[in-house]
């Protein structure tokens, strides 16, 4: 029986996914609209063009152009956007003339249904996750070229998922995160009966062990 490799020791990090698109110009006033940063737009003659947006708060960013791809327009499906809150990211998109569907998650034990393939099914269930389980609810967008892109809702990690470091998406995710490390650290501080002064030590273990599923201190 073979074994499970252990993790690499070479930092590799996926920094670029390519979008396949059909009209360039299009496609760069398309994604600058929602509010991505232009990276670059570089041109090698009428035969070569290639133009890099990122997303807020991500470290992937995404690529299209001519003779970038030889996947068909429209053809990438399934490109995940991350977000501490779905509807906000939805409301955002949508005042940015975005044309996003309504958010809904899956049904429990359902894989097999009538609506596009997703991470947890075929079958859209409507509004959010009634217990606001994290990874479970959803938006979906397209760009012009029917490229499809799915907002889920993530607000605590898997086990594993992070790995000594830790990041946020923005300013709001941020203070979401030390509001909850502040609200479980009163809660410490009445279980001791006493002001910690190791209070910055604690808040640092309990951001990083939030993110990546550990069990949170105490």
């Amino acid at each position: 029986m073979g074994s499970t490799p252990s993790a690499g020791k070479a930092d590799m990090k996926l920094e670029v996914v390519v979008v396949p698109v059909a009209d360039v110009d299009r496609a760069k006033r398309f994604y600058g609209e929602l509010g991505w940063r232009l990276d670059a737009d570089f041109a090698g003659g009428d035969d070569w063009r290639v133009i890099q947006f990122t997303p807020p708060g991500s470290g992937c960013s995404v690529i299209f152009g001519r003779n970038v791809t030889a996947a068909a327009p429209g053809s990438a499906q399934g490109l995940y956007l991350i977000v501490p809150d779905v509807q906000a990211a939805r409301d955002e998109l949508r005042a940015r003339g975005v044309d996003v569907g309504d958010v809904f998650h899956d049904a429990d034990g359902v894989y097999a249904g009538a609506d596009e393939p997703y991470l947890f099914g075929r079958l859209r269930v409507g509004g959010r996750d009634p217990e606001r389980r994290s990874y479970r609810s959803f938006a979906s967008f397209r760009d012009p070229d029917g490229n499809g892109w799915l907002l889920q809702e993530v607000t605590e990690r898997l086990p594993g998922r992070v790995g000594g470091e830790t990041s946020f998406a923005s300013e709001a995710d941020l203070a979401g995160a030390l509001r909850r490390a502040a609200a479980a650290h009163g809660e410490h501080e009445k279980r001791t009966g006493k002001p910690d002064p190791n209070w910055p030590d604690w808040y640092a273990a309990y951001l990083l062990r939030e993110q990546s599923g550990e069990k949170l201190p105490s």
